[in-house]
């Protein structure tokens, strides 16, 4: 199996290339390697264009999406869940309709909008499906919830087909026509003669707004949209991992389009709430532990609070102020890997501003040990000569 190439080398782009510039990288690469251009290929020729094309659809799909993008900026493939790719079961997709949903329609023909045979230049009508508009929500989590994973509601209002006509607009069939203006394919053509042959052009018909038909009785409850405005309340399962900001999509869970068509997606963006007592950086969590003076010399034990419920820490006796111990495991799962983050445990020292009487007298008694007094060759020293370097 061939070495799986840098989605940054497969789209020939730099890694700091705006959004603009992947998007218009991604264009150069479908309009050279779609399986569609190649029909009359050789099958060597077909099977490199399909490759091709499904190497640069796949670097797309990450680097389009600013989290995928980020992990894998982080972490290389690693970082990038293998199943989330583009589905190529069912066909590579219209070429048009590629160049549809990157540039917003602007491309209508066979190539880049145009139809060219010996009749001239035809600009080709495009037949884009109705969909409806996404939707964007928030949702609150813990660490302790983004620890495991786990099941969210959130309530949203959005359009669903109205229940009285059955989302076409119209209480009976009958009163639903073809538009007279664009027989029914939501475009009007113009046709224009020059030197260079006849140019056809299509716009989206004015008298019906690109749906090909026109409700002469609308519903009285939708108005004839088709739609209706509902409360709905949404399940969403959230993956154990999930990092503040990331973004979750639920497809077909947006706004229904009226008249009929494709639903548009609910897209949940995770925000983390922060920790009382512990603080995150990526798998791995941070907590700082002030113990006495005493506990330092003597040893101690200590209660650490982790996520999966407090556990027992054992402070060595002779432990240094800013000493950092690791507790195995006790992080974050990564979301698209195995495998959990440590949790770190920094040891701060407090020691007393003020002593008065017996407690006075036991540290000026201690004072006089050799055993309290610095010695460079302890096996601890790599921890004094760190700190020193800050100095």
């Amino acid at each position: 199996m061939a070495e799986k190439r840098d989605y940054y080398e497969v789209l020939g782009i730099q890694k700091s290339a705006s959004e603009d510039e992947i998007k218009q990288a991604y264009r150069k690469a479908a309009l050279k390697w779609h399986p569609d251009r190649w029909v009359n290929g050789t099958d060597a020729e077909k099977k490199t264009a399909e490759e091709k094309f499904k190497e640069a659809s796949e670097a797309y799909s990450v680097l389009s999406d600013p989290q995928k993008k980020a992990k894998y900026d982080q972490f290389g493939f690693a970082g990038v869940d293998p199943s989330s790719g583009p589905d190529f079961s069912q066909g590579f997709g219209n070429l048009n309709d590629i160049l549809n949903d990157l540039f917003g329609g602007a491309f209508g023909g066979s190539f880049g909008g145009w139809n060219f045979g010996f009749g001239g230049a035809q600009q080709g009508a495009s037949s884009r499906v109705n969909r409806g508009r996404d939707i964007r929500t928030r949702v609150k989590l813990t660490l302790e919830e983004i620890a495991t994973g786990c099941e969210k509601e959130v309530t949203i209002e959005r359009n669903r087909p109205c229940e009285h006509c059955g989302g076409k607009g119209a209480m009976n069939s009958s009163d639903i026509k073809v538009c007279p203006t664009c027989k029914g394919t939501g475009q009007v053509q113009r046709v224009a003669n020059s030197l260079f042959g006849r140019t056809v052009t299509y716009s989206t018909c004015p008298q019906c707004n690109g749906e090909g038909k026109i409700v002469s009785n609308p519903c009285s409850h939708c108005k004839g949209t088709g739609v209706e405005r509902k409360k709905e309340t949404i399940k969403v399962r959230i993956p154990a991992g999930v990092e503040n900001g990331m973004q979750l999509t639920l497809s077909g869970e947006g706004h229904s389009p009226a008249h009929g068509g494709t639903n548009g997606d609910l897209w949940v963006v995770i925000e983390e709430v922060p920790h009382a007592q512990l603080r995150r950086d990526g798998e791995n969590l941070f907590y700082t532990r002030v113990i006495s003076v005493t506990d330092a010399i003597l040893g101690t034990e200590i209660t650490v609070p982790c996520l999966g419920g407090p556990q027992k820490l054992k402070i060595d006796a002779g432990t240094q102020s800013g000493t950092v111990l690791k507790m195995r495991n006790q992080g974050l799962p990564a979301v698209n890997s195995y495998g959990k983050g440590d949790l770190y445990v920094k040891i701060l020292v407090w020691i007393p501003k003020k002593l008065r009487g017996d407690a006075k007298a036991a540290v000026e008694t201690l004072a006089k040990s050799d055993a309290v007094k610095p010695d460079p060759s302890r096996e601890d020293r790599a921890l004094f000569e760190k700190e020193s370097q800050y100095f």
